[in-house]
């Protein structure tokens, strides 16, 4: 990060690197020495480096897996990329306004998942945000749109406009110019989906992790796989480490893709009602093994405000939460309180 630019840039993915038994989520630590029946792979996917580590018996089944968990969420996000141009969801921002696309079921599925997400936030998650073009925070360089910019696209933002006929398979947006981004709703189904082709292959102990979106299933070691939680107030030290068997572990924060000007944190979570990014939490963490149930929640949160997130979450069985406000303070649900060990 340079001081001498006006504008401090800040536009790193989250990572995750292994230091086994501990999986701490964002820190570089050195790679893992090979152990007897441990297989790790890696690959950048989804803007980010998505990490696998695998144990079984059989170290070729472990590696041939890996490749085809990989290869299957590979397909996946070329179907769900809006940076993919021939991608099926850039299909459907193409026909906007002029006809409905038939889309691969997966893509339906989490498509109907954004409208769910829409619906129980109040429209603060909205996959039409995409809509809202001038905004950049890729490792490439970095955009920010003028207040016309904003004020002439912000119309184009409503969940509404998403119109989905799941008899037909088609999706339809009924605005020009209205174009779907899902970057906070596709990253966890597509670790589902990489994650059953694993157990389909007959590995039923693995962690996936996506840039911090965590997934895991089974044991390391005969132990609960340990995932570090990231302070977002400091994000190179951790709070504490969960030990989990089943479940994600979904991260979101102001503190990875971000641009400071005239002193102010401009970040990659957009509100739709607004244009601009929020200024609610700095981060949001989310455990729970029931996708449907925080697929969006973090980002939605971010939107709403850590009040309104932690009345959120009390309402939602089997979800818990870790939120640090704007002013620094943190928020600890029940069961995470109750779950996070100190390090």
């Amino acid at each position: 990060m340079s001081s001498k630019t006006p504008d401090t840039i800040q536009a790193g993915r989250r990572r995750l690197a292994f230091a086994l038994p501990l999986i701490a989520c964002g820190l570089a630590v050195p790679a893992v020495q090979a152990r007897t029946g441990i297989h790790q792979a890696s690959r950048t996917l989804m803007g980010t480096r998505v990490d696998l580590t695998l144990q079984g018996k059989d170290t070729a089944q472990l590696a041939a897996a890996a490749e085809a968990a990989l290869a299957e969420m590979a397909r996946l996000e070329d179907m769900m990329s809006r940076y993919n141009n021939t991608s099926a969801l850039n299909a459907i921002n193409l026909a906007a306004g002029i006809q409905p696309v038939t889309v691969p079921p997966e893509l339906l599925q989490v498509l109907l998942m954004a409208q769910l997400a829409s619906q129980a936030s109040g429209g603060d998650f909205d996959a039409t945000v995409g809509s809202l073009r001038g905004w950049n925070f890729s490792s490439n360089g970095n955009s920010i749109p003028s207040a016309q910019q904003i004020a002439a696209q912000l119309p184009l933002v409503n969940q509404k406009h998403l119109i989905i006929d799941q008899r037909h398979s088609t999706a339809y947006l009924s605005k020009r110019g209205t174009r779907l981004d899902l970057g906070g709703i596709a990253k966890l189904p597509i670790l589902e989906a990489g994650m059953r082709r694993l157990q389909g292959m007959g590995v039923n102990n693995a962690m996936l992790n996506g840039g911090g979106d965590v997934l895991v299933n089974g044991q390391l070691n005969g132990r609960p796989w340990r995932v570090g939680l990231r302070d977002p107030r400091q994000p190179g030290k951790l709070l504490g480490v969960l030990a989990l068997n089943r479940g994600f572990v979904a991260a979101s924060g102001d503190y990875e893709r971000f641009v400071m000007r005239d002193g102010k944190r401009l970040h990659h979570i957009i509100d739709p009602k607004t244009g601009y990014p929020t200024h609610g939490p700095h981060g949001v963490t989310l455990i729970g093994d029931d996708l449907a149930a925080i697929n969006g929640l973090g980002t939605a949160i971010m939107v709403a405000g850590a009040a309104a997130g932690r009345a959120r979450v009390a309402h939602l069985a089997g979800v818990d939460a870790m939120i640090v406000d704007a002013d620094g303070e943190l928020w600890l649900s029940p069961g995470m309180e109750q779950s996070l060990q100190k390090v």
